[in-house]
């Protein structure tokens, strides 16, 4: 009889390491490992997969999936490598040419990222009706001036309202493959964020920057699966808490960014059974708190920079903390941070032999167990400033869980990461403390538990907000299967409607996500009922 195909591997790559679980299919954590993530990043990958498959022995066999949330996308937009070139070309002129696309990014991102911009005729009034017509000319004109392919890598097209109607920038995409070929690489903002203009044209350049980046990563871990000889099937974690295909990932890169919260919040759901909960994951580096509702991150409502551009693609609503196991104290003034030792922590830190205080030895100062070591004999007034670096530590844990708790203070906290140590067994304005079995490596967890999703908005009169409802629920259904959810099981899960100022006629935005599970793996754990 053939054994069944019910493990999934899940990673997640964090600044200090790099974790990773195998689960079965009813949720049991069989093997876990954190391994020091690598300057490459890969390295780090590879090294924790191999560790917790060395763990299964022949039950290796029963691997079907493997899921990565990683930080490479993050990491390209911040140290400026690896970008491709863009083209990006604005659809709205003469309505939007005060503001040109790019404006406000800093200039050395342009400098690597961008082949050259244009404002065309075309885009639509919030109800439909077109502000130009499109210039088709336009834009050719402008990519032949850049060159033609050999000028630029990829195009990213932004329309005005280009969410609700999305004709102008799909006619634009026929035109440029018609044009230049099938296989230009074309990008279009209706598929990655909702409907304010200069945020989601930002996020559709930096999309189509990390092109590149995103098809090296996706072929490393193939080609880490393969060395392991796994027959797996391969996702991506997205920022939202749910999943996609390495060949969605392709497509979209820029939707990975802030995966690593979502799925400690995920995981962290999982491990404690918490539908409503504040979550704090305490890292090496930093510490990530974030709301649960109904099982997924609360999403923020506000514009998030990712490395000097301002963008709007929902992420989750996360305060991070300059507080982790390797945030180094200043002994003489007791100070926390903001420097870390980061994943060089097992060399540098005291309690391993290393000249740096870190909050890790204050905390084991106080009597945390960690790896079973001691922490070596200090004068004085060392340990004096170790224990108020600590306390400050907490005080900043206490007024964030306050800030993100909007006054509930029945709300538990579940705590998660390698450095939950710091947190201490009661903090005021929190709830019930929770440190469920395996929250060290929740992020993995999440990862590994994680359904597929996706999202759509929908602009449209009040009295049409059903018409819209029903069609941004199909789209964001659609999104989902192509990001690789069972047909037959993917669901709308969350609805938000948000009404739209300084319109002639009453307006209303609707937002839907939907969410399955995987295609491959119909009973696992997370799944909705």
């Amino acid at each position: 009889m053939t054994a069944a195909r019910d493990l999934s591997v899940g990673v997640d790559v964090g600044g200090t390491n790099t974790d990773a679980v195998v689960l079965d299919g009813a949720g049991t954590v069989l093997a876990s490992t954190k391994q020091p993530t690598t300057p490459d990043v890969t390295g780090g990958i590879r090294h924790a997969i191999a560790h917790v498959l060395d763990g299964l022995g022949d039950d290796r066999a029963r691997v079907s999936r493997v899921m990565l949330g990683t930080t490479h996308a993050t990491n390209a937009i911040v140290s400026r490598r690896g970008l491709e070139r863009v083209a990006a070309i604005r659809l709205g002129a003469p309505a939007a040419t005060e503001y040109p696309p790019v404006t406000g990014w800093p200039e050395d991102l342009i400098a690597a990222g961008i082949a050259g911009t244009a404002m065309v005729s075309g885009g639509h009034l919030v109800d439909g009706a077109p502000i130009a017509p499109l210039d088709r000319d336009g834009i050719l004109r402008f990519l032949d001036g850049l060159g033609g392919l050999d000028g630029f890598d990829a195009v990213a097209v932004t329309g005005i309202f280009a969410p609700s109607y999305p004709e102008q920038e799909q006619e634009v995409a026929a035109l440029l493959r018609d044009r230049l070929g099938p296989d230009v690489r074309v990008f279009l903002s209706q598929d990655i964020g909702p409907s304010g203009l200069l945020e989601r044209e930002n996020a559709t350049v930096l999309n189509a920057a990390l092109h590149g980046i995103a098809r090296g990563v996706t072929q490393a871990l193939r080609t880490v699966v393969d060395e392991q000889g796994l027959d797996a099937v391969t996702y991506f974690a997205q920022n939202d808490g749910t999943l996609m295909s390495l060949d969605y990932a392709v497509q979209y890169p820029v939707l990975t960014i802030g995966s690593g919260p979502a799925n400690s919040i995920r995981g962290a759901a999982f491990l404690s059974g918490a539908d409503e909960a504040i979550v704090v994951d305490v890292g090496g580096t930093t510490s990530d708190l974030g709301v649960l509702m109904n099982g997924f991150p609360r999403e923020s409502t506000l514009p998030r920079e990712i490395g000097g551009v301002r963008t709007n693609f929902r992420m989750p609503d996360i305060l991070s903390l300059g507080i982790g196991g390797g945030t180094v104290v200043d002994l003489a003034t007791g100070a926390v941070g903001p420097g870390s030792v980061g994943y060089t922590i097992e060399r540098e830190a005291l309690l391993f032999g290393g000249a740096t205080p870190t909050l890790t030895d204050a905390a084991a100062l106080e009597g945390a167990s960690i790896d079973g070591r001691a922490l070596p004999g200090l004068p004085g007034a060392e340990k004096t400033a170790l224990r108020r670096a600590l306390a400050h530590a907490r005080e900043r844990l206490e007024v964030a869980v306050e800030r993100l708790s909007l006054g509930r203070a029945d709300l538990p906290l579940v705590v998660v990461g390698g450095g939950g140590f710091l947190v201490p067994d009661e903090l005021p304005g929190a709830g019930a403390i929770v440190r469920p079995d395996h929250g060290d490596v929740a992020n993995a967890v999440g990862a590994a538990i994680s359904l597929a999703g996706g999202r759509a908005d929908q602009l449209s009169d009040v009295d049409d907000r059903d018409a819209a409802l029903d069609a941004a629920s199909k789209a964001a259904i659609e999104r989902a299967i192509q990001a690789g959810a069972d047909p037959l099981r993917v669901v709308v899960v969350d609805v938000v409607e948000t009404p739209i100022s300084y319109t002639t006629r009453p307006t209303v935005r609707v937002s839907v996500k939907a969410a399955g599970p995987l295609a491959e793996l119909r009973a696992t754990a997370g799944s909705p009922t």
